[in-house]
């Protein structure tokens, strides 16, 4: 409808029975009156909350006003049922209360969409805080219970947080509740929001939202600027006070996005230097008018214009427009590429709406691999609310742009901004928060300046003698016959109406024409029109073909440029301090996240793939790839490279829906590879393809480019990248094991049931028993990431359950990343010392290393990084003892290499398992501590670091039964030490000695009690007994050297891996 259709009056009154009130005396109907309450409520069919509220106001005034109101209420009422429309998108409306104008505007299909609610109230009672977490919560579809005594602020607090939500929209209920006393449940998961208090109590687990506080800043900064403290106006008032005269004018601009200068933006000055104006202000010369002059009259007309609301209204459009651009912003920046991941339906629509609930309509795990990893437990959540399902169902149905819902039409607008702006600039793709810089509040201020449309002022009806009459604080009965029929006639009820709009329009242009005489306007329109001609940009078919070379040559030595730029950045991002140290350390070049990176990498591959494209579809240049046969061989060989079988293993993840994420996913696994370069020239060395699919000009048919362009890919191989095996952490990928066992020593004779168990930095396989006389086998699980230990062991049965194993291999099936996990150690009772199981830790092969090992089909006895042997046999010459000055080297090695590990950013730590327990680590360093001078064992029996420490253990205990323990700090260490050493050996695991002394290690590094322990047991009468003098643990001056390096390590928060202390709960 083109009018505010209908006003109700409820005048129903309480349904109390009269001879019920009369029994009481409290009311005769003869002689007293009964007062009743009435409600006014207002309908119209869309929110001016604003307008409304005011026309309420003044009819409530009206009534209870001394004087009676000009007219009769009947007239005023009329006039909004008939006589005022309804202004179209982007008009403004003023029409004549009962004692005063009102004026409502309705923004245009490029804005954002109607909302006349105060943000302001809502910031005042929550704070910028506890607004974003609600906000948080309210994306998310928690329950979200608000708490007031005033009805207002509930609707207030509701309808300004749902439409901040732009461009998604609230699909739970919202329903009042009427309660007397507040009572919440104690097991619900929910929101509660006490508005009156300033209190909000969150749901458990909420994420935060991304870029929380520098989102924070932003709205702080403009709720600053309109004299609003970020905290709230609830506990502050002394704060409120001082704040509350705060202008605009009074924020001095720091020159950064969103803030708000103190002056007015002078366009006429950032234009003058732009080519095209300086043409244009030459022409308009020789017409004998100033174009800097016109500019100067119109800025100064400009600030004469004055608005026709108050000011304190205007203010609040103000803030209201500025607030939902920083909240749209948010959404514009993260969803900027949302549309290439939607899932089209390839049935017809009613097909696909019948079954919708069983379709999935959104590519999530492409999507999510191409954001920043902190927005990851956010979004990771929001894809899966029926609000984002709703708005992705919003977009397949309106393929057609006419079809298109308002809103979705102006997010989308929105995003093509940002996506063109990436496209110009393409380094404006980062995980860096960027400010709202779109901020337009020329529209609504024009709209409240200069009003477009006047309704009809009310006037006298037709009306019989004594109807309308006024009473001092009654509502009158309103006459029914007048109000409800219609003008005969009405313009503004005619199916024409919006023409009357357009007609202003076209009269609204030609009397704004710079404000020039009929000559002078006439003159600069024509001249203007032939500028126009010659500087509008030509179609290609219209140039001639130097020029078209030309324009396709800068293309492409831009397509170039930026592949330059783009990896130089991502190597420097990637090497982190060893690129600063050789100089490339920039600061505009360094901090930026890794996915975002390689997301912005994707984006220039798809620009040079589609630059002079023929055909849309280019999948036939990856299927007619050559296809290679792979060779059998016994021993774990390297994979074959085949473009082809990595095309097949991505087609093959089901958690990628769309052919957008499927190519993003084959850069980032060929990336991971280093294969990305060799895979690009693959296919486009096929030249009759490239021919038949690309135009002359195209990027891939510049030779000399493109051979720089796969030289500048090439660059990526000299780092190693896991963006592959980091983001896709839910798919299912196939692992190759092989065992390697001493063929020497009997390994084939081996009669037990082995098993094995791989952890990596995601998570880990469980224990999976290994086919006996298998040492080759596939399986597949869940992506474990980068691996870190593997846990091998057998059950002891048989004859001969003995088992030297000399290494274990395990290969990413799809990746190609292969790890070793040496152990040169015997597994089985009797042998070694005595262990069924070992922890063995592994480091990833590089492709050099993978030959050798191919060369050597049966490496000799080494020691593991995680098992060294610890035992003293009687030939000594078997392995190189240290001096004291190597040994203490090693341990300063260790420690240094766990205190680096600590300083370096978290993105380039490496493996904590391998420089605990890796051959040149804390465990191995300390074991040479303890082998030094230990004593020889007599003849045929090996005597281990854990025999030593068994004993110790015993003679602490049997001191602190006698209580003989001297000082309380020796006696807190010493029940530490047994206790741990107690736990270890209650263990359920056949970890065996050397084993147990590594847990021990491990958890004393972690408890930071290791230089303690190191004290106790140079002290301990034991050692005199099983070291030798010159052993360094006797060495008081060496011990104290010890100490002091151990004790660097306090300072650090050592975690764990789960595989180290399985069976431990200290």
């Amino acid at each position: 409808m083109d009018s505010f259709q209908k006003l109700s009056f409820d005048n129903d009154c309480n349904g109390t029975s009269v001879s019920k009130l009369q029994r009481f005396n409290s009311y005769d109907i003869s002689r007293d009156t009964l007062y009743v309450s009435k409600c006014i409520c207002l309908i119209t069919p869309m929110s001016f909350m604003k307008a409304c509220k005011k026309v309420l106001e003044q009819l409530h005034q009206a009534v209870t006003s001394p004087q009676p109101p000009p007219l009769p209420l009947e007239s005023y009422i009329y006039n909004i049922l008939y006589e005022v429309p309804l202004p179209p998108a982007g008009r403004s409306l003023k029409f004549s209360g009962v004692y005063g104008p009102i004026i409502c505007q309705r923004p245009s299909t490029s804005e954002l969409p109607l909302f006349d609610f105060p943000v302001k109230e809502v910031f005042e009672l929550l704070g910028v805080e506890n607004v974003v977490q609600l906000f948080t919560c309210a994306l998310l579809e928690f329950q979200i219970l608000l708490y007031s005594q005033h009805y207002q602020r509930l609707m207030t607090v509701a309808e300004t947080i749902t439409a901040l939500m732009f461009p998604f929209q609230w699909q739970p209920y919202m329903f009042p509740s009427c309660q007397s006393k507040l009572e919440l449940p104690q097991e619900a998961n929910l929101c509660f929001v006490d508005v009156d208090n300033h209190f909000i109590e969150l749901p458990e687990d909420l994420p935060q939202f991304p870029n929380k506080l520098e989102f924070i800043q932003e709205i702080s900064e403009i709720l600053m600027a309109f004299g609003i403290p970020p905290e709230g106006n609830l506990h502050c008032n002394e704060s409120a006070s001082k704040m509350k005269n705060l202008r605009a004018c009074d924020i001095v601009s720091d020159k950064r996005n969103g803030n708000i200068a103190g002056s007015p933006l002078n366009s006429y000055e950032l234009l003058k230097e732009n080519e095209t104006i300086a043409r244009l202000q030459a022409l308009v010369k020789r017409t004998g008018v100033s174009l800097e002059k016109v500019m100067r009259e119109e800025t100064s007309s400009n600030k004469d214009l004055k608005v026709q609301c108050g000011e304190e209204e205007f203010r609040v459009y103000q803030l209201n427009i500025q607030i939902r651009e920083v909240f749209a912003n948010r959404f514009t920046q993260m969803f900027a590429d949302y549309e290439v991941f939607v899932i089209q339906p390839s049935q017809d629509k009613e097909s696909w709406f019948t079954n919708r609930e069983q379709m999935q309509n959104f590519d999530k795990a492409s999507f999510l691999s191409d954001q920043p990893e902190p927005y990851l437990p956010f979004l990771s959540r929001f894809l899966e609310t029926q609000m984002f399902a709703s708005f992705i169902d919003n977009k397949i149905m309106c393929h057609d742009e006419d079809d298109k819902d308002p809103v979705l039409r102006v997010f989308d607008s929105r995003v093509d901004k940002i996506r063109l702006l990436n496209v110009r600039t393409p380094t404006l793709r980062t995980s860096m928060y960027q400010k709202c810089t779109t901020i337009d509040e020329a529209a609504i201020e024009l709209r409240l300046v200069k009003i477009d449309h006047t309704a009809v002022h009310p006037h006298l009806l037709d009306m019989k003698i004594g109807q309308g009459k006024y009473e001092l604080g009654f509502f009158p009965k309103l006459q029914s016959d007048v109000l409800s029929i219609g003008p005969a006639s009405n313009k503004w009820t005619k199916r024409n109406a919006p023409a009357q709009w357009r007609r202003k329009d076209r009269q609204k242009q030609h009397t704004e024409h710079l404000r020039l005489d009929n000559d002078q306007r006439e003159k600069y329109i024509q001249e203007a029109r032939n500028l126009g001609s010659t500087i509008r940009q030509p179609k290609l078919s219209n140039l001639s073909p130097s020029v078209i070379a030309q324009t396709n040559w800068k293309f492409v030595e831009g397509l170039l440029k930026e592949c330059r730029n783009k990896t130089k950045r991502m190597l420097v991002e990637k090497m982190g301090r060893e690129a600063v140290e050789l100089g490339h350390g920039e600061v505009n070049i360094t901090g930026v996240e890794e996915n975002t990176l390689i997301a912005s990498l994707c984006d220039l591959l798809e620009r040079i793939w589609s630059h002079g494209l023929q055909v849309k579809q280019v999948n036939n240049v990856l299927l007619d790839s050559e296809r290679r046969k792979s060779d059998a061989s016994p021993a774990m060989s390297p994979l074959r490279i085949s473009l082809i079988q990595d095309m097949r293993h991505i087609q093959n993840i089901g958690e990628i829906k769309t052919d957008v994420g499927k190519a993003r996913a084959w850069v980032r696994l060929s990336m991971e590879k280093k294969l990305l370069s060799r895979h690009l020239k693959q296919l486009l060395s096929d030249l009759e393809l490239t021919k038949k699919l690309y135009k002359r000009y195209a990027f891939l048919r510049c030779d000399d480019e493109k051979e720089q362009f796969l030289y500048h890919l090439l660059s990526f191989n000299a780092v190693d990248y896991f963006c592959f095996t980091n983001v896709f952490t839910t798919i299912l990928i196939p692992y190759h094991i092989m065992i390697v066992p001493s063929k020497k020593l009997g390994g084939s004779m081996f009669t037990a049931n082995p098993w094995i168990c791989i952890s990596g930095e995601l998570s880990e396989t469980g224990v999976l028993q290994i086919p006996r006389n298998i040492l080759e086998m596939t399986f597949e699980c869940q992506n474990l990431g980068k691996l870190t230990t593997v846990q091998i062991g057998h059950d002891n049965s048989g004859l001969y359950a003995k088992w030297l194993v000399e290494y274990v291999m395990v290969r990413n099936e799809i990746t190609g990343h292969t790890y070793k996990f040496p152990c040169g150690r015997w597994l089985g009772k009797g042998m070694d010392d005595g262990s069924l199981e070992r922890i063995l830790v592994g480091e990833l092969l590089t492709s050099h290393t993978e030959a050798d090992e191919r060369q050597c089909r049966t490496p000799p006895l080494q020691q593991s990084p995680s098992m060294i042997r610890r035992f003293v046999t009687i030939s000594p010459n078997n392995k190189p003892k240290l001096n004291t000055g190597q040994i203490q080297e090693a341990i300063g090695e260790a420690v240094n290499g766990i205190v680096k590990h600590f300083h370096k950013p978290e993105k380039e730590r490496g493996s904590l398992t391998l420089l605990l327990c890796g051959e040149s680590g804390l465990v191995s360093a300390l074991e040479q501590v303890f082998q030094h001078g230990f004593k020889s064992p007599r003849l045929f029996k090996n005597v281990f670091i854990w025999d030593f420490l068994e004993k110790a253990q015993i003679h602490y205990e049997t001191l602190d039964q006698n209580e003989i323990v001297p000082e309380e700090n020796w006696q807190t260490r010493a029940r530490s030490f047994c206790r741990f050493v107690t736990a270890i050996n209650n263990t359920p695991r056949n970890i065996g000695k050397d084993g147990k002394f590594q847990m021990l290690v491990c958890l004393g590094a972690r408890d930071h009690l290791l230089h303690h322990w190191i004290a106790l047991l140079a002290d301990c009468p034991i050692t005199a007994q099983m070291y030798e003098d010159i052993a360094l643990i006797k060495d008081h001056t060496l011990v104290n050297s010890l100490i002091r390096v151990l004790q660097t390590l306090q300072e650090f928060n050592i975690t764990l891996e789960a595989s180290l202390v399985k069976g431990i709960d200290i």
